[in-house]
């Protein structure tokens, strides 16, 4: 289900992408929640590298916004990873204006995309 999900967020990606330029930030704010303590944290990431949030690593491999409009909607590209599992809880693409659309589905932890930051 999720692979699925995953490839119609490319495909309305790329045909939103045909009708709207974008531009690549240099990093993002994300938003981490701890649903156990109920700790709220603003995470800044820059592309390329990632930040420890509980027991979870948060890798931002890129974040893009609308063509000239820097609060514009950004979307940012995730891998989520819990400390000793290799597979990823969250690998995808996370919409600012939608994060229920493509959540992380995680029994402890929420992440998700405020905006994307420039240099």
């Amino acid at each position: 289900m999720k692979r699925a999900l995953a490839g119609v967020l490319m495909l309305v990606a790329t045909v939103a992408g045909a009708q709207e330029a974008t531009e690549e930030g240099s990093g993002a704010t994300l938003r981490g929640l701890d649903k156990l303590t109920g700790r709220v944290t603003d995470l800044d990431v820059a592309s390329g590298s990632s930040v420890s949030f509980g027991r979870i690593e948060i890798a931002l491999q890129e974040c893009r916004y609308p063509q000239g409009d820097k609060v514009g909607d950004a979307f940012a590209f995730l891998t989520i990873r819990e400390a000793g599992k290799p597979d990823p809880a969250f690998r995808g693409w996370m919409i600012a204006s939608s994060p229920a659309l493509n959540p992380m589905d995680h029994q402890r932890y929420d992440v998700w995309v405020l905006r994307c930051t420039t240099s």
